[in-house]
């Protein structure tokens, strides 16, 4: 007698019917791939995770909150920004919680911070740089104090084709070989205190600008160009630090974040670019006063993230070049020199 075959079911040669292989897994509650799905199934999919869910939530509103974030304690809202773009990493492990919770409710939850993240930082992911060659290159590098080859990380400089290039932290034991390194390539120069310009076109109305730190860390030169003047500023702010019980201790540089916008402010230039090593972010709300007045010429027009500190392991771009007047063509990352920073460079177009 002809027996009927179909996907639920297979004979064996002595006549036992035996269900499809993947039908009777998937049925059988023992089964690997039946343990694999029932865990998606059911009301329980949805009563699971709410503490990822709640956790996703509080998230996006870090995100779209951030500048709201107080700084009485701890300037918890300035550390939340300077490393802000690693917040995305939050997203990463509440994604493997859900999964791991099989929770449908926690990782629909992950769209909010998902959202957020991406209205902050999608941008900075496409190529942003135009094809004309630039009237002006910029490049600021905080050089270290201790750094153990400043003729080499010199030679670096000067081969990078900028036409104008900040140091930051330049050391008086190391000065000269900055000097040795850069004035035959960029003979226009002034180091003032622990700054310099170096510049391939000559330097006038060079003075200090005042951070209110005692000693200067800031100064101003008007460079000639062949499309016109700009003033350019080489600044070092004072640093920050976390610590455990102090927190996000930056007082001293947002009271020096007040005096450069100050300068920056009533400085009369058509063009002018701030070259230097800021510790802080474009997002951390205590540079505002600098930020709200300058444009980023990693934000413009750069590739990606821009991250020029740690050297080692690059995780906030602390280093900054920002004009108000010029139009930024192209930002990037230089190579590792030696310092504990990463020189950063960018081509402007100059307003006629």
């Amino acid at each position: 007698m002809a027996r009927a075959y179909t996907s639920e079911a297979t004979y064996s040669e002595d006549g036992d019917r035996r269900a499809g292989f993947f039908s009777r897994l998937a049925r059988r509650p023992g089964g690997r791939q039946g343990r694999a799905f029932s865990g998606w199934s059911g009301p329980g999919k949805w009563r699971r995770g709410w503490v990822p869910a709640a956790l996703a939530v509080v998230l996006a509103l870090a995100f779209l909150l951030h500048a709201e974030i107080p700084n009485s304690i701890g300037n918890l809202g300035s550390l939340w920004e300077t490393f802000l773009p690693w917040g995305g990493l939050g997203i990463v492990v509440l994604l493997l919680a859900g999964l791991l919770r099989r929770s449908v409710t926690a990782l629909l939850a992950l769209v909010l911070p998902s959202l957020m993240w991406l209205n902050l930082f999608g941008g900075v992911f496409g190529d942003k740089s135009a094809a004309a060659s630039g009237d002006l290159t910029v490049v600021t590098h905080n050089v270290n104090a201790e750094n153990p080859d400043p003729r080499g990380t010199a030679r670096k400089l000067a081969a990078s084709g900028a036409d104008v290039i900040a140091l930051e932290e330049v050391s008086r034991p190391q000065a000269a070989s900055y000097r040795a390194g850069l004035d035959k390539t960029h003979p226009y120069h002034k180091l003032t205190g622990t700054v310099g310009i170096w510049s391939k076109y000559p330097l006038t109305d060079i003075r200090a600008v005042d951070l209110k730190m005692g000693w200067p860390r800031a100064m101003r030169a008007t460079v000639e160009t062949p499309k016109g003047d700009v003033a350019v500023y080489a600044a070092h702010l004072p640093s920050v630090r976390v610590q455990f019980r102090a927190g996000f201790t930056a007082g001293q540089r947002d009271g020096s974040a007040d005096a450069l916008g100050e300068a920056i402010s009533d400085d009369p230039a058509d063009n002018v670019v701030l070259l230097g090593d800021l510790n802080g972010t474009m997002n951390d709300r205590a540079l505002a006063p600098i930020t709200s007045q300058l444009r980023s010429a990693q934000g413009a027009a750069g590739d990606g993230f821009g991250f020029s500190w740690p050297a080692s392991f690059p995780m906030a771009r602390i280093d900054q070049i920002m004009v108000k007047g010029p139009d930024p063509v192209s930002a990037w990352t230089l190579p590792s020199t030696g310092s504990d920073h990463l020189p950063i460079a960018a081509k402007l177009n100059l307003t006629d």
